[in-house]
C-alpha cells in the first residue's frame, strides 16, 4: 500500500478517483507544526533554531498520519508545490518520524511530488518523477516564519506598553498599512485646481454632428491649466464668435488592440476585485475549491491550475487545447497560434504555471447551474482570460480631425477622434470596456458650421484611495510579499482594525491606524520601509536559489533590530491614543460618543465616562463576505432586541441568514459550509453536524 498525503481532504478526495487500491490519499488538514503561541519558541542561542510544537487540532490526525505511514511500503508527499507546501511535506516527515530528508542517503519510502493541476494526467506524470523534498525553499520558509515572529512578539508588545493592549505589528502588514496612511495624508493635504475645457457642436453641410475640444491657440499646444478660470474660458468663446471653421487636416489609421496574458494570482485577485467586487481573501477561498476540486456529476473535479503562482507561463498540452477550441468554436480567423507571456513581476518563478482551466474545452456554459454562483463566476473570469490570450488581436478603425477655427485674434484648433471596431479579435470572449463613435466621412478643407460653444469648469481631484486591487498591485510594483501572502496582507490590516472600507468600498486608515502608523514610522523607519522590506523579500528569494543561508538572513536583520526595540523600549513615551468625538450621541445620558479602541478594535463610548459607561459597536461594519445563502447580500454585524450580537445578511428581510459567530471568508475543507469565529479565536464548521475545527494564526501573522 502506497500513502498519498496532500493538505486538504477535498483535494484528496478528487485524486483519489485517479488512482487504484494500492494508494491510500489522505489529508493533513494543512500545517502539522508551527511555533507555538504561548512562547517566542525560536531560541536566539542557538542559530534561531525554531522550537516546532504539533497544534491541538491536528494532534489526532497526525497520529493517524504516523499509523498508517509505519504501514505503508512508501509515503507520497503531494502537497502544494509552492514553499509553504514544500514546508508542509518538510514537517510532515519530521512529525511522522519519516527519516532525515536532507540525508544524502535518499529514504526509499518517501517521495515527493508536485503538480500545477488536479487532473489524471497530472497526477500520473507526477508519480512517474517524483523528486527529493527542495529544502531550499523550506529554509526560505522557514526564514519568513522566523522573521515574522521576531518582528510580531517584539513590536506588537511595544504597542501594547506604548498605545494600548491588543494592537499588533508585522513585518509586512505596517508596510500595507503605511501605504494606505501616506495616501489619506496626500489626500487630506490635497488642494483642488481649478481649469476650464471649451466643447464644440460641429455640423456638416449634410447635417451629420460631430464633437470636437479645444486644444491649441495660434499652433501652440495649450496647457491643461490654460484656462484656469470663468473669465479665461469667455474670452476664447468671445473671441470664437462668427468664427470661421474648416477641416485642417483628417487622418484615419488601423489600430490593434492586444488581448491581456493569463492570470496570476495577483491580477487573478485584482480582476476579480475590479469585475466581481470579491475581496482578495474570498478570491483565494473560491480559487482553491476550483484547484482542489468541486462535485460536478457525482465526482470531485479540479477546474482550474494552482492558483498561487507569479507566472505567465502556459503548458504546451494547453496551448494546443486552446487552439483547437477555438477553431472549432469561433473559426480559424479567431487563432494565431500558440503564444507565449513573460512575466515581469520581480521575483517571479517561471518554473509554475499561470491561472487556467484545466481543460478549454470546458466552458462556463457547461458549467453554470451545476456550481455554486459565486464558483461560476471566478471559473468564468479564469477561462475568458486563459483562452482570449490565446487570440488574435482586436482591430479598430480610428479617424481623426483637426480642425481650425478663425477668431477675431486668434486661430482655435480643435479635435475630434472616434474609433469603430472592425475584427473583435479578443473580445469575442473577453469583453472590454469601450464605446465606438463613429465619426461622419469628411475631407481636409470641408467648412464646418458651429452649432454650439459649451466652456465647462473642472477641478483636480486627489489620488484615489486605495482598493484592494490597486494595494496588491502596488505591493508587488514594490516588490513586497508573494502570491501566497497577498490576500492574508489585506485580510490583516482590516480585521486588526487599521483600515477600514468607505460606502464605494476603498481602503482608508481608522484613527488608530494612523496613530499606531506615525509611532512605528518615527521609531522604526527601517522595518514599515518599503525599499527595506522589498529587500527582505529578495533575500528570501536567494535564500530559496541556494545564493544564500536562512540563518545569515535572519542574524543580519535580527543583530540592529533588537538592539533598536531595548532602545525603544526604554526611551518612548507612552501615546496616549485621542479620543476622536462623534456626532452620535449617548441614548443614557445625551453626551457626545467618542471613539475609542480597545481590545477587540475601534468602538464608541461615552465621552461622560466614568460617570456612564455606554459603549456601542462603531458602525455597521462590512466584513468583505459575501453571504452564504443569498450570495447577494454581505454579511454584516447587528444588535438582538436585547443587545447581543448577531450577524445577518445586508439584504434582510429578502434574506434571512443569520449566525451568532462571526463568519469569515472561508469554507470548510470537510463539508463546505461557511467558517465562524468565536469571540475566543476558535474557527469552527457553522453547520453544527460537521466537528471540524482550526486554530487561528499566531499573532504577528
Amino acid at each position: 500500500m502506497k500513502l498519498v498525503i496532500v493538505e486538504s481532504p477535498t483535494k484528496a478526495k478528487t485524486i483519489t478517483r485517479f488512482l487504484g487500491e494500492d494508494y491510500v490519499v489522505s489529508s493533513s488538514y494543512g500545517h502539522v507544526r508551527d511555533l507555538p503561541k504561548s512562547k517566542l519558541g525560536i531560541d536566539l542561542e542557538k542559530d534561531f533554531a525554531p522550537q516546532y510544537v504539533i497544534p491541538t487540532r491536528v494532534r489526532k490526525r497526525v497520529n493517524e498520519l504516523r499509523r498508517t505511514a509505519a504501514k505503508a511500503d512508501s509515503v507520497i508527499l503531494a502537497t502544494d508545490e509552492d514553499r509553504e507546501g514544500e514546508a508542509i511535506a518538510w514537517h510532515l516527515t519530521e512529525a511522522l518520524g519519516l527519516g532525515d530528508p536532507q540525508s544524502e542517503t535518499r529514504n526509499p519510502k518517501i517521495e515527493r511530488i508536485v503538480f500545477h493541476e488536479i487532473t489524471e494526467g497530472a497526477i500520473r506524470e507526477a508519480l512517474a518523477h517524483p523528486r527529493k523534498i527542495a529544502m531550499p525553499r523550506v529554509a526560505a520558509q522557514q526564514a519568513r516564519r522566523v522573521l515574522d515572529r521576531l518582528v510580531g512578539y517584539n513590536l506588537s508588545p511595544f504597542l501594547w506598553k506604548k498605545v494600548a493592549r491588543g494592537l499588533s505589528a508585522g513585518r509586512v502588514q505596517s508596510v500595507a498599512v503605511r501605504f494606505v496612511v501616506e495616501r489619506e495624508r496626500e489626500r487630506e493635504a490635497f488642494t483642488p485646481q481649478e481649469y476650464w475645457t471649451i466643447a464644440a457642436e460641429l455640423a456638416t453641410d449634410r447635417g451629420a454632428t460631430l464633437h470636437a475640444t479645444l486644444i491649441a491657440r495660434d499652433g501652440t499646444p495649450l496647457e491643461k491649466f490654460a484656462l484656469g478660470d470663468q473669465d479665461a474660458a469667455e474670452k476664447v468663446i468671445h473671441d470664437l464668435r462668427n468664427a470661421s471653421w474648416t477641416v485642417a487636416k483628417a487622418e484615419e489609421k488601423e489600430r490593434t488592440m492586444a488581448p491581456p496574458p493569463p492570470f496570476r494570482t495577483s491580477t487573478l485577485q485584482q480582476e476579480a476585485s475590479r469585475r466581481l467586487h470579491f475581496t482578495a481573501k474570498q478570491t483565494m477561498r473560491l480559487a482553491q475549491q476550483l484547484y482542489e476540486g468541486v462535485e460536478l456529476d457525482g465526482q470531485s473535479v479540479g477546474l482550474i491550475t494552482y492558483m498561487r503562482t507569479d507566472s505567465l507561463a502556459l503548458s504546451g498540452e494547453f496551448l494546443a487545447a486552446a487552439q483547437s477550441y477555438l477553431t472549432a468554436a469561433l473559426g480559424p480567423a479567431y487563432t494565431r497560434g500558440p503564444q507565449h507571456y513573460k512575466t515581469k513581476a520581480r521575483g517571479a518563478q517561471e518554473a509554475h504555471e499561470a491561472i487556467r482551466p484545466t481543460d478549454a474545452a470546458r466552458t462556463p456554459e457547461t458549467l453554470q447551474g451545476k456550481i455554486d454562483g459565486s464558483l461560476w463566476k471566478l471559473y468564468d473570469l479564469i477561462w475568458r482570460r486563459a483562452l482570449a490570450s490565446q487570440m488574435p488581436p482586436a482591430k479598430l478603425r480610428q479617424r481623426g480631425l483637426t480642425i481650425a477655427a478663425r477668431g477675431k485674434t486668434h486661430l482655435w484648433d480643435f479635435r475630434a477622434s472616434g474609433s469603430v471596431l472592425v475584427f473583435n479579435g479578443f473580445t469575442a470572449v473577453w469583453p472590454v470596456e469601450r464605446e465606438d463613435l463613429a465619426l461622419p466621412e469628411i475631407r481636409e478643407g470641408a467648412v464646418l458650421l458651429c452649432n454650439n460653444l459649451a466652456p465647462t469648469q473642472h477641478f483636480t481631484e486627489p489620488p484615489p484611495r486605495y482598493t484592494e486591487a490597486t494595494l496588491i498591485k502596488t505591493l508587488e510594483e514594490y516588490g513586497i510579499g508573494r502570491p501566497s501572502t497577498y490576500a492574508p496582507i489585506l485580510s490583516t490590516i482590516q480585521e486588526r482594525g487599521y483600515t477600514e472600507r468607505d460606502e464605494a468600498r476603498r481602503l482608508c486608515p481608522t484613527a488608530m491606524g494612523m496613530l499606531v502608523n506615525d509611532l512605528l514610522v518615527e521609531h522604526f523607519p527601517e522595518t514599515v520601509d518599503a525599499g527595506f522590506t522589498a529587500k527582505m523579500e529578495e533575500e528570501l528569494d536567494d535564500v530559496a536559489e541556494e545564493k544564500r543561508e536562512w540563518i545569515a538572513v535572519v542574524r543580519d536583520f535580527w543583530t540592529p533590530f533588537s538592539q533598536h526595540i531595548e532602545e525603544k523600549l526604554a526611551t518612548v513615551e507612552r501615546a496616549k491614543p485621542v479620543a476622536i468625538e462623534t456626532d452620535e450621541r449617548c441614548e443614557k445620558c445625551g453626551k457626545p460618543l467618542v471613539q475609542k479602541f480597545g481590545r477587540f478594535g475601534p468602538f464608541l463610548a461615552c465621552s461622560g465616562f466614568p460617570e456612564c459607561r455606554n459603549t456601542k459597536p462603531l458602525r455597521e461594519e462590512r466584513l468583505g463576505i459575501t453571504c452564504p445563502k443569498c450570495e447577494k447580500g454581505e454579511v454584516i454585524p447587528r444588535r438582538s432586541k436585547r443587545g447581543r450580537r448577531f450577524f445577518g445578511c445586508s439584504s434582510y428581510p429578502d434574506c434571512d441568514f443569520v449566525a451568532w459567530d462571526q463568519p469569515i471568508d472561508e469554507r470548510c475543507p470537510e463539508c463546505g459550509s461557511i467558517l465562524v469565529k468565536t469571540v475566543r479565536g476558535l474557527v469552527k464548521c457553522s453547520d453544527k453536524t460537521c466537528r471540524y475545527r482550526k486554530e487561528t494564526p499566531a499573532p504577528e501573522e
